[in-house]
């Protein structure tokens, strides 16, 4: 493993730990995605040839947020709101009908991870290491943190849910911004400069601990139940890193993950056990309903799995060699957005191509969403695009 594949270093304030950022493509030990190593040629993505449209597709609206490079973005949709946010501080929300703010605010501080909201209240935090709220267009509150956050908060219960860099779960009370309890658990040398695993589901909170999917009792920060979908491997501290990244899919008790480079899984959060594993080299997040999961691998591959039993449904290659974006199943399509700022629209039954569209040619910088009949991505220049069925 190249040092170029790892970016900053920061001290652990606990231990005295060196904590190294690695950085969030990476497509492994031996290769970064998009890049090449020991001089070897750029792998060139196959021509897609002419778009035939087979699902009539219409772009309805664009509006502008700001760049997003650096930002560990996670666009969040509460009902018709889209609440996102900009690398230098600007944090807005969307009516996902028109395109145009409901509110907006320039924090002018760099950020480094958002956005949660629930609707009424939004949360970020600054490369800075503070942890802001903001409601109705004005900051709140906002508490300092002790280390680094790549995981956007998460917003929920009248409280703010806070992972950290270096393992450590922090609930803050949503009002006040009072700091209700802290959970932390030993860290590992290295962790990724990218976003984890947090959501609520029912009364448990529910975190990415390094590669275990962990329920904790959200009023106290104890753990409830713990179920490992990867472990470490090799003989270093690179091949031994093993963290849940990126979104992940929950349909009723059953929660889907992905372990970076490692794994996909799905766990039972009512007993707390997994359900099943298969490998997977991908470091992206997934989506997915009860019928199947979808992930895109760092090839640039798009793989389906059966949700019951993790069954490999299917497996396209067409978009192989592009560095592409989470996934969003959105009625019979499977959508990703990829680094030339192209996004495709495919069967979820094959992975046969439905659409593309055009953007403004940046790459898109987050997973899709789907809000008020509209899919809507975010590029890298921080364009906001709005599509429709036509």
């Amino acid at each position: 493993m190249s040092a170029q594949t790892l970016i900053g270093t920061h001290l652990r304030s606990a231990r005295g730990l060196a904590l190294l950022a690695l950085a969030a493509a990476l497509a492994g030990c031996s290769v970064m995605p998009g890049g090449s190593f020991w001089g070897a040629p750029k792998p060139v993505p196959a021509d897609l040839g002419a778009n035939v449209p087979v699902l009539g597709v219409r772009q309805a609206w664009t509006s502008k947020v700001g760049a997003v490079a650096g930002l560990s973005l996670d666009v969040r949709v509460n009902g018709t709101t889209v609440t996102l946010a900009s690398a230098d501080g600007t944090v807005a929300a969307i009516d996902a009908r028109t395109g145009g703010d409901i509110w907006r605010l320039a924090l002018a501080e760099p950020l480094s991870a958002g956005v949660g909201s629930d609707g009424k209240l939004a949360a970020v935090v600054a490369r800075s290491n503070a942890l802001i709220a903001v409601e109705s267009g004005r900051e709140r509150w906002r508490q300092p943190m002790a280390s680094q956050v790549f995981t956007a908060p998460l917003v929920a219960g009248g409280r703010v849910f806070v992972l950290a860099a270096d393992r450590t779960v922090i609930a803050f009370d949503a009002a006040t911004g009072k700091r209700l309890w802290t959970q932390q658990r030993p860290g590992e040398p290295l962790v990724l400069r990218q976003d984890g695993v947090l959501l609520a589901v029912g009364d448990t909170l529910v975190v990415g601990l390094s590669g275990r999917l962990v329920g904790l009792n959200p009023d106290n920060g104890s753990a409830r139940w713990e179920a490992p979908l990867a472990s470490s491997r090799g003989t270093n501290d690179v091949e031994r890193l093993v963290e849940l990244v990126g979104r992940s899919s929950r349909v009723g008790e059953s929660v889907c993950a992905r372990a970076f480079q490692s794994a996909v899984g799905c766990v039972n959060t009512v007993r707390g056990n997994v359900a099943w594993t298969q490998r997977a080299a991908g470091a992206e997040g997934i989506d997915g309903d009860k019928d199947a999961i979808f992930g895109t691998e760092s090839n640039g591959s798009l793989v389906a799995w059966n949700r019951n039993d993790g069954t490999r449904l299917w497996g396209s290659d067409r978009l192989k060699h592009r560095k592409l974006t989470t996934p969003l199943l959105l009625g019979r399509s499977v959508v990703v957005g990829d680094d030339t700022g192209l996004v495709h629209l495919l069967s979820r039954t094959d992975g046969a191509p439905l659409n593309r569209m055009t953007t403004d040619g940046s790459g898109i910088a987050a997973a899709p969403v789907a809000a008020a009949d509209t899919l809507v991505v975010v590029t890298r220049n921080g364009g906001v695009f709005g599509f429709r069925p036509e």
